[in-house]
């Protein structure tokens, strides 16, 4: 057979994450698995079978498929990360803990397992960049099409997706949200604030897609990041602002002249349409930021730093246990605030570090690579991770499960695209020949029957 003729298309790790993807926002985030309660979200069992999936596959290779000993940073970092939520779990189930606080306890280990088999599947599965920017285009267009969901809630008044069922999901109560006589946008997400954060992460991507297509749809490929930047702004959340201007003040940065005068030309000519379209707009989000001072919600926050550092106190090293902090006790909209109790500081400064690991590697990429479409895509990784870990600070994300999914995921790919383009081109020749880490799904148990058949 000629060499040219190419071999037929194989399901990998990028076409699982695409899935996972289609479930994480396809699905709402309330529709759950009614005998498993808050741990029935299909994303959340799409990423526990991604360990299991990651794992099994682990226990199954040889050691000539191996990679050498590399420092990869992400993967250090999280399982660092999983080791302080294992101590806390711990210490919960060893102290007299109240009944109700058992169960979130329980949850709360399995959902950071979940996001970990997400991360690691990302991280040692994609196995080119061809894949790695056929997510990155996946990425794109999942926010495109969620932007296009929410802003039909606003135009429509009418949120849409309560009226979505799954046959074996049972939905929890929905509730529409608004500012004044708007409606506020949230898609299949819980709350317009963690839409707009996942916004602020999606924006890099849509303009890496943008920036980065040569075909005859390149116009077509602009509508997502319109959408985005659209939908941002109508959340009316200062989560979603912050977070979406960190992200675009380091694509700013990043960028070269041209691009940075074309980008920030066309925000201006959206705002201005925005403004002239909702004519509310602007006097609404001045409001947010000029109320600072006496917006209850913020008051709440800064009220509730004297609370949290009483509870560190009492334990401060690895903290009461994650999921234990019930919002029965406190709301601290400050998901750092609440790692610390949760965790403690030792859990958190883990946690900071598999941010800093993410954000590491991928300027790496930034700096290191040879193409500029790659270099472009670390720093969309950079933006985005930065996007993510600064939403953390204005709200309590661990709680919504859309958000942390996509961040785990970016940390994953970013930890991929840095083992690809940085490290990869250093191995030994004998080891750059060896397969991914996880080559894709379908092997997972044929690698562990292998090792049962040697075992014998």
């Amino acid at each position: 057979m000629s060499s040219s003729v190419r071999s037929p298309a194989r399901m990998d790790s990028v076409t699982w994450l695409l899935l996972y993807l289609t479930i994480l926002y396809a699905i709402p985030s309330r529709l759950v698995v009614p005998a498993l309660g808050s741990a029935g979200s299909p994303s959340m069992l799409v990423g526990l079978i991604s360990l299991g999936g990651w794992a099994l596959y682990q226990v199954g290779r040889t050691t000539s498929q191996s990679h050498a000993r590399e420092v990869l940073p992400v993967r250090r970092a999280l399982f660092g990360f999983v080791a302080c939520v294992a101590i806390t779990y711990v210490v919960a189930m060893s102290r007299p803990i109240d009944f109700d606080e058992i169960s979130p306890v329980n949850v709360a280990m399995a959902v950071v397992l979940s996001w970990s088999g997400t991360l690691l599947v990302a991280h040692d599965g994609i196995s080119s960049m061809e894949r790695a920017r056929t997510l990155a285009t996946g990425l794109a267009w999942a926010g495109g099409l969620m932007a296009f969901l929410g802003i039909l809630q606003v135009v429509t008044s009418d949120p849409i997706i309560n009226r979505i069922s799954i046959p074996g999901l049972s939905a929890a109560q929905f509730e529409v949200f608004t500012r004044g006589e708007t409606i506020r946008p949230s898609a299949t997400a819980t709350h317009p604030i963690e839409f707009g954060v996942i916004m602020a992460m999606m924006l890099p991507f849509t303009l890496h897609a943008a920036f980065h297509t040569t075909h005859g749809r390149r116009l077509l490929q602009w509508i997502p990041t319109l959408m985005v930047g659209v939908t941002i702004a109508l959340t009316f959340s200062r989560s979603a602002y912050v977070s979406a201007a960190v992200a675009a003040a380091v694509l700013v940065i990043g960028w070269p002249r041209e691009r940075r005068r074309l980008f920030l030309a066309g925000a201006f000519a959206m705002a201005v349409v925005l403004f002239a379209a909702v004519p509310r707009l602007f006097g609404t989000i001045q409001s947010l930021f000029r109320n600072v001072g006496t917006d209850p919600s913020i008051t709440s926050r800064t009220d509730s730093y004297e609370i949290a550092w009483a509870y560190i106190a009492q334990s401060p090293f690895f903290g009461r246990g994650l999921g234990s902090f019930l919002p029965k006790y406190r709301i601290f909209d400050n998901q750092y605030l609440l790692l610390m109790v949760s965790i403690g500081l030792v859990g958190t400064l883990a946690f900071l570090l598999l941010a800093v690991a993410g954000l590491w590697v991928s300027l790496r990429v930034r700096l290191l690579a040879e193409d500029e479409d790659t270099r472009d895509l670390g720093l969309s990784l950079l933006a985005a991770i930065a996007a993510g870990a600064t939403g953390m600070a204005l709200f309590d994300s661990f709680a919504f499960p859309m958000t942390m999914g996509t961040y785990f995921l970016l940390l994953g790919m970013a930890g991929a695209v840095h083992r690809i383009v940085v490290l990869e081109p250093r191995r030994p020749a004998a080891l750059a020949q060896t397969r991914p880490a996880v080559p894709h799904p379908r092997r997972w148990v044929g690698a562990v029957r292998r090792r049962l058949r040697r075992a014998r």
